[in-house]
């Protein structure tokens, strides 16, 4: 298939992409990557009336460490912020998911904040700036605003994104002192989009999980620390409160089991680093 007829405009300034974003409202869309647009439009599940490509913007292209976060802008690809020195020490949690997420060849092209705006439940990328307290950056002509990646995410790629705004930048909270972070998921084959992954970010106080691929958006539960029976029992209960569903890649009882038993591994992993870092 092919997508329908639509205005491209490759937008040389950030006010010159918000302006077209303020004057075209919900008939136009955001495109950077375009790794997950541009299959919606070939299978007209969207039908804008204009693209506006951020790519060339250059104040989108660097990403900054600003306030104990690295904030990442439009513009970076997946396959460069992957490559930047010091990643598994600045954001650990991060550096472990993101080889998960798509190929090569999809992280070549695809970008961190393009995936947050399509907020797709199972996505990595949203998954680990849930877990991590992380934020998004708005900006329209008239306001730019923070909101908290669990506000943000509203539902089945639904966000509080307005029609007349960009996501110009998401913040990732970088590592903070005796603190483990551990990630992983299952999924049908690597680089597909997750059955159930699990984000754990753990420290003296709390132990902090969060879950993709079950509810309609990446969800977190916080737990004082547990061990045994009581992180079982724990778990449990966050897994029922997730809602999952049967569908073609697993049951909701197979969900389940899986945030219980990667749930509890990636707490495990993330309490053990955390030790070590205060050792």
């Amino acid at each position: 298939m092919k997508p329908a007829r639509f205005d491209y405009l490759r937008a040389g300034s950030l006010d010159e992409a918000l302006e077209a974003l303020g004057r075209h409202g919900d008939e136009a869309r955001v495109i950077a990557g375009g790794q997950s647009l541009l299959p919606m439009l070939n299978m007209r599940l969207t039908k804008p009336a204009i693209l506006v490509d951020v790519m060339r913007i250059g104040t989108l292209r660097e990403p900054r460490l600003e306030g104990g976060a690295l904030v990442v802008p439009a513009g970076i690809r997946q396959a460069i912020l992957l490559d930047r020195p010091g990643l598994a020490d600045d954001l650990p949690l991060l550096a472990a998911a993101l080889p998960w997420v798509g190929h090569v060849q999809t992280r070549a092209r695809g970008t961190l904040c393009g995936s947050v705006a399509h907020a797709d439940p199972s996505a990595e990328i949203p998954l680990c700036l849930v877990a991590l307290g992380g934020e998004v950056h708005l900006r329209s002509r008239k306001r730019a605003r923070r909101v908290r990646a669990e506000d943000f995410f509203v539902g089945m790629m639904v966000t509080d994104r307005a029609d007349d705004e960009l996501v110009e930048a998401i913040g990732y909270p970088t590592r903070a002192p005796g603190t483990g972070y551990a990630f992983a998921e299952v999924g049908r084959r690597h680089g597909d989009f997750a059955i159930v992954a699990c984000a754990a970010v753990v420290d003296g106080r709390r132990m902090r999980l969060a879950v993709g691929g079950v509810a309609d958006r990446p969800t977190a539960r916080d737990f004082p620390p547990l061990d045994g029976s009581a992180l079982d029992d724990a778990l449990n209960a966050f897994a029922w409160d997730l809602g999952a569903g049967d569908d073609v890649h697993a049951t909701a009882r197979y969900r389940r089991d899986l945030v219980r038993r990667l749930g509890r591994r990636v707490l495990e992993e993330a309490r053990e680093e955390a030790r070590r870092c205060h050792g």
